[in-house]
């Protein structure tokens, strides 16, 4: 359980119950506040027991109309030192750091037990989560967004949710966090009569882009998968379509999304300034995100070898005759994977190579049309490439076999 610090006076707390979506990053993010003493996550106001397994089960019995009892919301009570923050900028930084636009869903977790919610305990917490909402939806309007949803009502049931739940993404930092926002932020000061503006982030400028094709990474600051796809995928990305990242949830300036961003980190393929397709949840599998990219990078002939172990037929390929000095890439990551003076002309009508660059493949058991061979993938992206056996030249005596219409052939510079 996270606590700060309180100095030597005893604070006066207050304490409210919020839902955001998944509690797991409603807990993170207000933890994060100022004078926040501690978060707990729990389930509040449904009808039935008040523990995970029975609040899944019972959205599962609404789903297919066999419950009319309502069920209860993910939700965090947040404890705080009312002499070092206000509810008032508590809830600030409630409606920031989720879409209270949603309905029964945040980012990609869909049910009532994902509802936008304030659960208040007074008259007075009730009067400021009304203010707060009706500020809030102003700043919305203002930027063209949707109605504010969030249910704001007396707390009237609480429990304790279980124990792995509790500080679950301290314990776990690369764990699920859908939490995205709206990118808006609360304007403080309009509350009191302040016509300062709401602070947005500032979009990407289309015209910096690639306007044939172009991938955006639509991000959040401290969301744990953003992190981890910027490791895993972003600080070794060599692929020959042109990627950006911005923290805006609105297009590059002249751009169109086809419909509102749900979760982040969101990858977006644009092509002439309009979204083709979107990659969302990515939780670690970058095969996975490759993958959907390759799809919209490789022809039919490449994608059926590439992710359906195709062949292309003997002497059909591409670079079965490329000798210039150069390097030969995966079509998708642009990872290298042979270098061309390991390249030679094995007689069998498909690129042959006696070694691979360090790490570019994985080798595979593969005992398909009755036969035992060794599979060859690019380490990067997976896709198929070939296979390799014991028949090549020294000083390896492999033979990696390999089908040209999946590899992209670089020159050396003056090569």
């Amino acid at each position: 359980m996270f606590a700060a610090g309180n100095g030597n006076a005893a604070p006066t707390v207050d304490s409210i119950v919020l839902g955001m979506g998944c509690f797991w990053g409603a807990e993170k993010r207000m933890e994060a506040i100022p004078g926040v003493l501690d978060v707990e996550s729990g389930y509040a106001n449904g009808e039935v027991a008040g523990d995970y397994e029975t609040v899944l089960a019972h959205e599962r019995l609404l789903r297919q109309g066999k419950s009319t009892r309502r069920n209860h919301a993910e939700v965090v009570k947040v404890r705080f030192d009312t002499g070092r923050v206000s509810l008032e900028q508590v809830l600030a930084q409630f409606w920031e750091n989720h879409d209270p636009t949603q309905g029964d869903r945040q980012g990609n977790d869909i049910g009532s037990n994902y509802r936008s919610a304030i659960y208040t305990h007074s008259d007075a917490q009730q009067a400021i989560a009304l203010r707060t909402r009706d500020v809030y939806q102003q700043a919305l309007s203002a930027r063209k967004l949707g109605r504010i949803t969030s249910e704001i009502a007396p707390l009237k049931v609480y429990f304790r949710a279980e124990e792995y739940h509790q500080d679950y993404l301290v314990k776990h930092p690369a764990g699920y966090c859908g939490l995205g926002g709206t990118g808006v932020k609360y304007p403080l000061a309009a509350a009191s009569g302040d016509s300062r503006a709401a602070v947005k982030v500032p979009r990407l400028d289309g015209k910096a882009l690639d306007f044939r094709r172009q991938l955006v990474v639509f991000a959040t600051e401290d969301c744990a998968w953003c992190k981890q796809f910027r490791a895993d995928v972003l600080d070794h990305w060599q692929s020959p379509v042109a990627v950006a990242v911005t923290l805006s949830i609105d297009p590059p300036a002249g751009w169109v999304l086809e419909k509102a961003l749900l979760a982040t980190p969101t990858i977006v393929l644009f092509e002439k300034g309009r979204e083709i397709s979107r990659y969302t949840g990515y939780n670690g599998e970058a095969t996975h995100f490759w993958k959907w990219l390759g799809f919209h990078l490789l022809t039919p002939e490449q994608r059926k070898i590439a992710f359906e172990q195709g062949t292309e037929y003997p002497g059909s390929g591409s670079h079965l005759d490329e000798k210039r000095p150069g390097t030969f890439v995966d079509p998708i990551t642009g990872a290298p994977l042979f270098r061309s003076d390991a390249k030679f002309d094995s007689g069998t009508g498909w690129p042959s190579f006696f070694t691979p660059l360090s790490g570019a493949l994985t080798l595979h058991a593969d005992n398909s049309h009755g036969m035992c061979r060794v599979e060859v993938r690019s380490a990067s992206s997976g896709i198929h490439l070939g296979h390799v056996f014991d028949d090549g030249p020294p000083p390896s005596g492999k033979r990696y076999c390999i089908n040209g219409n999946v590899l992209k052939f670089v020159p050396d510079k003056g090569g």
